[in-house]
């Protein structure tokens, strides 16, 4: 599965269609929300981000809503993702516990299984252009 690319830039759909991702894309154009979490199943043959790309915030409709560029990332373990990660998402999580709990419920909604040792990918990025 490629991922999209629009206006030259991979896509970055965030949580999925209707009021989760305008919830997601919102806390991003205001530059609230300056990380998101990915795991390694979801890239198949793509490559993960790097810094300094610059990636398509999009719409149900894939869409550009705003771009963003990638300052840092991590590859780590569910288990071991830091509160400081949660806290850079801001989608309101007031515990790593309440993230853990969160994500693990999301992406068992998505059809994957997530314990503590499954690879997730950390991308912090900042905003840069909102429209």
């Amino acid at each position: 599965m490629a991922f999209p690319v629009v206006d030259g830039m991979r896509a970055m759909e965030l949580g999925t269609v209707g009021e989760m991702r305008a919830r997601l894309n919102g806390l991003v154009l205001a530059g609230l929300k300056k990380a998101t979490a990915g795991l390694l199943p979801e890239y198949e043959d793509e490559p993960l981000e790097h810094p300094g790309e610059r990636l398509a915030v999009v719409d149900d409709h894939v869409q550009r809503v705003g771009i963003v560029e990638v300052t840092s990332t991590t590859l780590t373990t569910f288990g071991d993702v830091p509160w400081s990660f949660a806290q850079a998402e801001n989608e309101g999580d007031t515990s790593i516990e309440e993230w853990r709990d969160g994500h693990r419920g999301f992406w068992r909604s998505e059809g994957i299984d997530v314990t503590n040792d499954t690879p997730v990918f950390l991308i912090y990025f900042t905003l840069i252009d909102a429209h």
